[in-house]
């Protein structure tokens, strides 16, 4: 299951902004995986923090095909000791059972999060131990699908908009950037897998404007 938009969304970014919609039309659909199970992609967020994709990916299948399912009760049944046999270490096994045991004591209520808006979702995801708002932020788009979420503080996304907007400095005044052509390609890839599912339509002339704000004040206008 891909991360859903489609023509509608995509027509409404190239109207409000000329070099977005050329990056639109140049690279075209982005499909990008979803995991629409609130509990196995906490979980799964928590196993990928620092460490590559791939090794991210081969762990969580060893949890897939030891625990079958995972949700709160396979979890606690494995333990924290379970979790570190599979690869997973120390302290995130003990963040994941924590996890666990709050979504089983009712300590932690995994179906409201669903009705919540952005802002409270976000607050309550990044309320659990290993979990920060960047995390939470990844969450809401790549498991609750919310098109609303542009994670400011994202670096792919400061250099993917340097990239299109050809500023060399990061928003973050004073912070250069020397980029080679393969480290260009990259982040042009990684901007349009970010920015294009990130952005919704309901804040985009807020987003648009605090970009350019931010742009303003590294050229010192």
């Amino acid at each position: 299951m891909y991360f859903t938009y489609g023509e509608k969304e995509l027509d409404f970014l190239r109207q409000k902004d000329k070099r977005l919609a050329e990056v639109i039309d140049r690279i075209g659909p982005v499909h990008r995986t979803v995991d629409t199970d609130l509990f196995s992609a906490v979980v799964h967020h928590i196993i990928g923090q620092q460490i590559s994709t791939k090794a991210q990916a081969t762990i969580w299948q060893r949890m897939c095909d030891a625990l079958g399912t995972v949700h709160a009760k396979t979890v606690l049944g494995a333990g924290v000791e379970g979790l570190q046999a599979l690869g997973i270490s120390g302290k995130k096994a003990e963040y994941i059972t924590d996890f666990a045991q709050k979504v089983l004591d009712g300590g932690f209520d995994i179906e409201a999060v669903w009705s919540m808006p952005d802002d409270a979702a976000i607050k309550a995801i990044s309320s659990l131990n290993g979990i920060g708002v960047w995390t939470a932020e990844m969450i809401l788009l790549f498991c609750m699908q919310r098109p609303n979420i542009l994670s400011y503080g994202d670096l792919a996304i400061h250099r993917g908009m340097r990239m299109v907007y050809h500023h060399r400095k990061n928003m973050r005044q004073g912070c250069k950037v020397d980029m080679t052509k393969a480290e260009e390609l990259a982040e042009q890839q990684i901007y349009q897998n970010t920015i294009r599912l990130s952005i919704g339509t309901e804040h985009i002339d807020d987003i648009i404007a605090d970009l350019e704000a931010g742009f303003a004040a590294v050229r010192g206008e």
